[in-house]
């Protein structure tokens, strides 16, 4: 089986950069050329599983799901999403301590309708079940044991990729549970229940998640990411670095990683069958996946990527926002949640940039990933069409 994936990374509020990229891709590069992109596999993490799954939900009339989308990330404020009530605050010691119930610093309620509501989850199932994709991906994260749990919705006749050491493979049909999982940031939410199990962002393990979309059985890879590849931050002289600047700093690291490593990992192999094929002889590949098959081992090919990175870096980006916006906040959030997402040193504000849902910044990163994408509207025709 072959086909082409697409893949969304983890990035919290970061997330409306994929929604910029998918909107000219179903607008107005689908209008420039008279024909659609169509995607195999979609296969999402935290935020990315959020924005593929309802891209899969309405990948039978793209233009109204680009709208939806758009509409999401638009119309919200940060109260919408990082709700903190009364209630809230008298829960807080169980952030820290654990108890009866799974809780976080903001009531999850908020983002759950959004997902439950929002998505058309019928039309989800009828999309899978007439084959207008093959597999819908969600990746998430098991509190207990620590490993990756990938949750896979596919077409009749799709076969299932095997778990391994690292990943534990769940065929399911995915439901608003499985997103909210995924979703469900350490702390910022609580871990969501599932079975007998608790799941978190499955952005701590996985956030680029390209693996469940190769071993699906695709052979091109088109990636969203939401880093910004070879940046150095600058920090004025004098000032040492705050809590909330490190931590943006080592998330925004962990999740460029992530693609980093995936990318070297599928050029090794390409390269690797490319030296064999030439050493060996054009039948190599079909030898060497006879034997693959005989032993129950997933197909080896030529893995070929598209990545498409942000061109302006986001942390700088927040922070230029929230020298000149400030968010919509209820009043027990006000002055602390603000504290939490100011600049401090330098000029980014990374941290901000995860967790600022906010229509006001959703607006500046769709554009920022709509004119990303025309840029490389060249390359991106090549990519989806020419070699299809």
């Amino acid at each position: 089986m072959s086909g082409t994936a697409i893949v969304m990374s983890g990035g919290g509020a970061r997330g409306a950069y994929e929604v910029g990229v998918l909107g000219y891709l179903f607008r107005e590069f689908s209008q420039r050329l008279g024909r659609t992109p169509h995607f195999d596999f979609y296969s999402g993490t935290s935020v990315g599983a959020v924005n593929s799954t309802a891209l899969a939900a309405t990948i039978n009339d793209p233009a109204t799901g680009m709208a939806l989308l758009t509409d999401i990330w638009l119309n919200q404020d940060l109260s919408d999403v990082l709700a903190f009530n009364l209630r809230q605050a008298t829960r807080l010691y169980r952030v820290w301590l654990g108890g009866g119930s799974a809780s976080g610093i903001f009531d999850p309620r908020p983002l759950s309708r959004l997902i439950s509501q929002k998505i058309p989850w019928r039309q989800l199932v009828r999309n899978i079940r007439r084959g207008r994709l093959k597999a819908l991906t969600v990746s998430a994260t098991n509190v207990r044991t620590g490993r990756s749990t990938v949750y896979i919705d596919r077409a009749s006749g799709v076969p299932l990729p095997k778990s391994g050491n690292r990943v534990l493979i769940r065929p399911s049909h995915i439901l608003p549970q499985h997103v909210l999982a995924s979703a469900a940031m350490p702390l910022v939410f609580p871990p969501v229940r599932i079975g007998n199990e608790y799941f978190c962002d499955g952005g701590i393990r996985l956030n680029t998640p390209t693996s469940p979309a190769i071993h699906l059985g695709a052979n091109r890879i088109f990636v969203i990411g939401v880093t910004t590849v070879q940046r150095e931050a600058e920090i004025p002289l004098g000032r040492t670095p705050g809590a909330a600047f490190l931590m943006g700093k080592a998330v925004d690291a962990l999740m460029l990683d992530h693609i980093e490593h995936d990318l070297e990992r599928m050029n090794l192999i390409n390269d690797l069958l490319a030296d064999a094929t030439e050493a060996i002889g054009e039948d190599f590949l079909p030898r060497l996946n006879a034997v693959s098959k005989a032993r129950g081992r997933p197909e080896r090919s030529f893995i070929d990527t598209f990545v498409l990175h942000p061109s302006v870096d986001i942390g700088a980006l927040a922070g230029e926002h929230l020298r000149s916006h400030r968010p919509k906040l209820s009043r027990m959030m006000g002055r602390a949640a603000l504290r939490l997402l100011e600049v401090g040193e330098g000029s980014d504000a990374d941290l901000a940039s995860y967790l600022l849902f906010d229509g006001a910044f959703a607006e500046l990163l769709i554009e920022l990933g709509r004119s990303d994408a025309e840029a490389r509207r060249d390359e991106l025709e090549d990519f989806l069409f020419a070699r299809a």
